[in-house]
């Protein structure tokens, strides 16, 4: 199926069709950074795009916190790849939520991103989501931000999720949080270079 073009809404019937679709990663070698997700929504499963909900604070923070010039929209891959984003899931299948996936699914996600980072070497992997990552990394006290372990030779780096669900965090925090992350990401580059 082709994606949408950026003016569709999925429709009701699309939304339903979309469980257990799978999108594609969004990935290249030497990434500055791999967002990493829980596993993809039934609206972004529906258009074939990450982060795709409306409401989803992911675009607004990368713009926010001086990874993009710009606000791109979740079509925009090779603008992401341009910047040296790229984004992945821990669990590739679509579902209505979080809820829907097994704490196996979520701990095999863990292994399935490690070879991911050893094939694609990006210099940092953030986990967009702390509940995910505590349960795939078996870190339940870990906290936001970077994390004590690298993963595959990559920084290791937990954000808040974005989701428009999670009330706990506002646009500022998403700004701040991205931005600690950007900073940390450049200061490796510095000390390489």
């Amino acid at each position: 199926m082709a994606s949408k073009t950026r003016s569709n809404t999925p429709t009701p019937a699309e939304l339903k069709a979309a469980v257990h679709k799978r999108l594609r990663d969004v990935i290249a070698p030497d990434l500055d950074v791999l967002f990493c997700g829980i596993n993809p929504g039934l609206y972004s499963a529906a258009t074939g795009w990450h982060f795709a909900r409306p409401g989803n604070r992911f675009w607004p923070a990368l713009e926010a916190s001086g990874f993009t010039a710009t606000r791109l929209h979740p079509s925009q891959r090779a603008e992401l790849l341009a910047a040296g984003l790229g984004i992945t899931n821990l669990v590739a299948r679509a579902t209505a939520g979080e809820a829907d996936l097994s704490r196996e699914e979520i701990r095999a996600g863990a292994a399935a991103l490690a070879r991911k980072v050893r094939r694609y070497r990006p210099r940092a992997v953030a986990m967009v989501g702390i509940g995910a990552y505590r349960v795939a990394f078996d870190r339940p006290r870990a906290t936001f931000g970077r994390q004590p372990d690298d993963l595959a030779g990559a920084m290791l780096w937990v954000l808040p999720n974005t989701s428009g669900l999670n009330a706990n965090h506002q646009a500022r925090d998403f700004a701040r949080a991205f931005a600690a992350l950007r900073e940390a990401v450049a200061a490796t580059t510095r000390g390489n270079g």
